[in-house]
């Protein structure tokens, strides 16, 4: 584990290296993404200037919500944004075969290949909403708030690292899997509001299939005293289940690759 640690630490130093050489890059690819959620952001305002409530919850509420998510999303997107271009980038090219002959775990050394910067925008944009959220709201924070805030980012951004590994590992057999990828990704949106304003359906999916909502609505719950808050200690428990059937489903795909041919 220390080993792996050191390696990392080397690949990300290099990363920021590269990346400083192009400064501008590095900041407009950061604030790309603080302009695109600010459009979202916008766009619920706006909804809520004619609807002041969703189902009993205000306006600062759902901030709160979207805020926690996106700061786990934006864990993924730091750390993990290779996952979604293994196929295209590695698979494709062949370029993922130069892995399979070092002496580290080929996984870890595809994570830790790129650092993508546009994550930290994601980030900043979600700590952001959570402090605004919280002054709006007058959370009362104690340490086990904070430590069900702490638990809640980090078990969610290792939900959406483990849910696009299980995807992405399709790469394996029909190359370009961002389409897969994207199929469940894309349910995260539901979770940036409310699960109760949606069908029965949409909460068991968003709970225990596809458990987004365990990064975003159910640890808000908790901090706002909600009912349902309980639900946000199972976060960790979802985390390590999907890190664990992610990573097998790999090490089975990794076992039945046999290369592009290029």
């Amino acid at each position: 584990m220390t080993r792996y640690i050191s390696l990392y630490r080397l690949f990300l130093t290099q990363r920021i290296k590269a990346l400083m050489e192009y400064r501008a890059n590095f900041i407009i690819g950061a604030a790309s993404t603080i302009f695109l959620q600010a459009s979202s952001i916008l766009a619920i305002w706006v909804v809520m200037q004619k609807v002041p409530t969703l189902n009993g919850w205000n306006y600062d509420e759902i901030l709160l919500i979207y805020g926690l998510i996106t700061l786990a999303k934006s864990i993924n997107h730091m750390f993990a944004d290779n996952l979604w271009t293994f196929g295209r980038v590695y698979i494709r090219s062949g370029g993922f075969d130069r892995f399979l002959v070092r002496p580290i775990n080929p996984l870890f050394h595809l994570l830790a290949d790129r650092f993508c910067q546009d994550g930290v925008g994601n980030f900043l944009v979600g700590v952001a909403l959570v402090v605004k959220a919280s002054f709006a709201l007058h959370i009362a924070w104690t340490p086990l708030k904070a430590l069900v805030l702490a638990v809640g980012v980090v078990s969610g951004g290792f939900i959406f690292i483990a849910l696009n590994l299980l995807t992405c590992v399709a790469s394996f057999w029909i190359v370009d899997s961002v389409p897969v990828t994207r199929l469940v990704f894309d349910n995260h949106l539901f979770a940036q509001y409310p699960l109760t304003i949606y069908p029965k359906a949409i909460n068991i999916l968003l709970t225990w299939v596809i458990p987004y909502g365990l990064a975003s609505f159910y640890p808000a719950s908790y901090l706002l005293g909600r009912d349902l808050g309980w639900l946000a200690w199972l976060s960790p428990l979802a985390a390590a289940i999907l890190l664990f059937l992610a990573y097998r489903f790999w090490e089975f795909g990794l076992k039945h690759y046999s290369g592009t041919g290029t």
